[in-house]
């Protein structure tokens, strides 16, 4: 489907036509019942003020609302919005009380939660609308669907992990911050009445067709082709088999940077460490910062003598390094890992007469390094080595952990735990959801009425039995079968129950989904589907169903990646 249409290097499409982005609704003031109190005594804010005021409230509930760096971050973004009579009186977060306003939201959306059918298919019919005008685009001869047509509303910044912004203001995006992408040719969206958009391009090297600044972290946000798109899909397709080229040659690379550890150029042993890094533990590189880039996180070349310590021996185990630092998203990476000798004893030479806060790799950087890499093989980068170590992991976990007499649930538990292996060593954690407690006591309390009907049917059928024993007619014996089944039913039922509870309780901090849409090669899943018997929407949504499509058509149940 691809092949046919190839352009020259660099050129992504001839002709490009689309509707522009669906911007945020305007601001509806609060009615006049919902009150803010400032010490204990009403105060009407103006509207910028309120607006502001209102992303606080809705938030009220979170955690994120008593944490000093949000308060700090929000308060001073907050009063910017002020008038100068405002900024004058409220002078003291501590002293504003927004529970009236947060009592009105959470009334507002309970009612959303009752709406009438016919209401809630009103708001549906409006969305598909929507979507059906702007949800779209013509590029070259294909409608394409289009990810995100709507600019995300403002509110308040809540980044992943102590990010250091947290609380700041997103302001809201306006056409005159947009610049749109098409083609020359094409009918150019026109922005709102009373609006002009920043700048029209016609830039067909690239495959975005919106974009704009948002203002936290100075970077460039874009409206893209949904991942089921052609351009999208050959991009991904072309993202494996770059790691499948990396598999040929990674004994040799392997080989190479083993001797480099013994180089006489210091610049050379540094890298060779940086890299065994990168292909063991799956690092990512670490770019430098740009400027305005407050969070402290780093990567393999930006590590600093303080992320790293050395233990000659530790739990019985020789020559540990203990990892601590922040990685992308201010999420924590610490881990303890045994490494070769030499790898030991090049880590003690880099931190020689080193202070804690200067760089383990001084002679490094990523541009070093992915030149380096790009020697090595054409198109090589560090991601290549977490794709190729995720998906190779993976393939060998399946192997390993799939018991060809297993049943369909307990088949997935093991592809489940494939998959963690993978996230794992990625690093890919997260919060355990909020409804974590709650839901699984709902799971148990279902196991264990499961468990008591199980006790019911088998007293069923051992009665049955003695029955049958008695008066050995045709009868007696059809319903020892039908109990014996319902006892097998029932027996299924709650392995499926027990699995699923081992599976949510093993998940808890561990996010499965980001390696299997970014860094697995789907055709292995699609494979072992087939293999298996398993069906596919077991593994996989109707979303990535249809972003992974190319695979399921491409991948029979004997791919190897």
């Amino acid at each position: 489907r691809w092949e046919e249409e190839r352009y020259p290097e660099g050129i992504k499409w001839k002709f490009l036509e689309h509707k522009g982005p669906v911007f945020a609704p305007p601001y509806e003031p609060l009615p006049e019942n919902v009150k803010f109190y400032y010490d204990g005594k009403v105060m009407k804010l103006s509207t910028k003020a309120e607006e502001v005021a209102t992303f606080f409230a809705k938030m009220l509930d979170h955690e994120y609302t008593t944490k000093e760096i949000f308060r700090k971050n929000f308060f001073k973004d907050w009063r910017k919005e002020m008038t100068s009579e405002e900024k004058s009186t409220i002078t003291n977060l501590s002293k504003c009380d927004f529970t009236h306003m947060s009592q009105y939201f959470k009334a507002q959306s309970e009612a959303r939660k009752q709406m009438s059918k016919e209401e809630k298919q009103k708001i549906k019919e409006e969305n598909e609308r929507l979507l059906k005008e702007y949800g779209y685009c013509v590029m070259d001869n294909h409608k394409e669907r289009i990810a995100n047509f709507k600019i995300e509303p403002p509110g308040l910044f809540r980044g992943r992990g102590n990010h250091p912004k947290m609380g700041m203001l997103k302001r809201r995006i306006m056409p005159e911050d947009i610049i749109i992408n098409c083609s020359k040719d094409s009918k150019i969206p026109a922005p709102p009445p009373g609006h002009k958009w920043k700048e029209v391009r016609h830039d067909n090297k690239v495959t975005w067709l919106v974009s704009w600044n948002e203002n936290i972290q100075g970077s460039i946000k874009y409206i893209m082709l949904n991942p089921s798109s052609r351009i999208k899909g050959e991009k991904d397709w072309q993202k494996y088999e770059t790691a499948r080229r990396l598999k040929k040659c990674v004994d040799k690379i392997r080989n190479q940077y083993r001797e480099d550890w013994k180089s006489k150029e210091m610049k050379v042993r540094q890298r060779a460490v940086a890299l065994y890094f990168i292909d063991k533990l799956a690092l990512r590189a670490g770019n430098e910062k740009e400027e305005g880039e407050t969070a402290d996180t780093v990567g393999c070349c930006s590590l600093r003598v303080e992320h790293i310590k050395l233990h000659p021996e530790l739990d019985g185990q020789e020559y540990v390094v203990e990892f601590d630092f922040l990685g992308k998203d201010s999420i924590r990476y610490y881990n303890k890992v045994p490494v070769e000798k030499r790898v030991f004893k090049n880590l003690q030479l880099f931190m020689e007469n080193k202070q804690p806060e200067d760089d383990l790799f001084d002679r490094l950087n990523t541009s070093i390094l992915n030149k380096h890499l790009q020697d090595l093989m054409e198109g090589l980068t560090a991601k290549v080595f977490r794709t190729y170590n995720a998906s190779i992991t993976l393939q060998q976990q399946l192997k390993e952990l799939t018991n060809p007499d297993d049943n369909i649930p307990a088949k997935i538990l093991s592809y489940n735990r494939a998959n963690r292996a993978v996230a794992i060593l990625c690093n890919h954690q997260r919060a355990p959801p909020k409804t974590f407690e709650k839901s699984m006591m709902n799971l148990q309390s279902k196991i264990d009425a499961k468990k008591e009907q199980l006790a019911d049917a088998r007293r069923e059928l051992k009665s049955a039995k003695a029955d049958a024993k008695v008066r050995r007619d045709e009868k007696s014996k059809k319903t020892v079968e039908s109990k014996k089944k319902a006892v097998q039913r029932i027996e299924e039922q709650l392995m499926k129950l027990e699995v699923q509870a081992t599976d949510r309780e093993e998940n808890k901090q561990i996010a499965l989904s980001t390696s299997k849409l970014n860094y697995l090669d789907p055709r292995i899943s699609v494979a072992w589907c087939k293999k298996w018997g398993i069906p596919i929407e077991k593994i996989y949504n109707k979303t990535q169903r249809d972003k992974f499509a190319w695979a399921i058509d491409m991948a029979e149940e004997d791919y190897e990646f």
